[in-house]
């Protein structure tokens, strides 16, 4: 039901002109025949700003959730995308991340299956919260040293 979900919203932010969509939540559970905690949990977890997107949302009875993507063109996107990062990220994150720039063309797929290995769990043998905080200047070094050789 999620995948259906995402697949929808993003197929409309696709159409959308401005590249920003608002709708009504409790019409997107009507739509999907879902309680509305399912399309906040898409939302929260598929449209992340670590994926590309800036969710607002409203809550009532004219409430709204909009859904904006943002690209990363312009100048040096991974040195602008190595400075979004903060002192910690979680595997979720770094992953989103990583498939965001891959996605954006800034990142080749091997260049996107290195990084993830690399950030893994399975890779970073460390206690939370140091692994969350290891993962971030992995990442951030990683990133910045792909936009020198760019």
């Amino acid at each position: 039901m999620s995948d259906y979900i995402e697949q929808h919203l993003k197929r409309i932010l696709e159409q959308s002109p401005s590249g920003m969509v608002e709708l009504q939540r409790s019409e997107l559970a009507e739509l999907f025949e879902c309680v509305p905690s399912q399309i906040n949990y898409v939302i929260s977890t598929r449209f992340s700003a670590e994926q590309g997107y800036i969710v607002e949302s409203k809550r009532g009875g004219g409430g709204y959730i909009r859904i904006r993507r943002v690209r990363l063109g312009g100048d040096q996107p991974l040195v602008r995308a190595a400075q979004s990062i903060g002192d910690s990220l979680s595997q979720r994150e770094a992953e989103g991340l990583i498939e965001r720039l891959e996605q954006e063309r800034l990142l080749s797929a091997r260049e996107a299956a290195l990084l993830k290995a690399a950030v893994s769990r399975d890779a970073l043998y460390v206690d939370l919260p140091y692994r969350d905080q290891l993962r971030a200047r992995l990442v951030i070094r990683m990133l910045l040293a792909l936009a020198a050789e760019a």
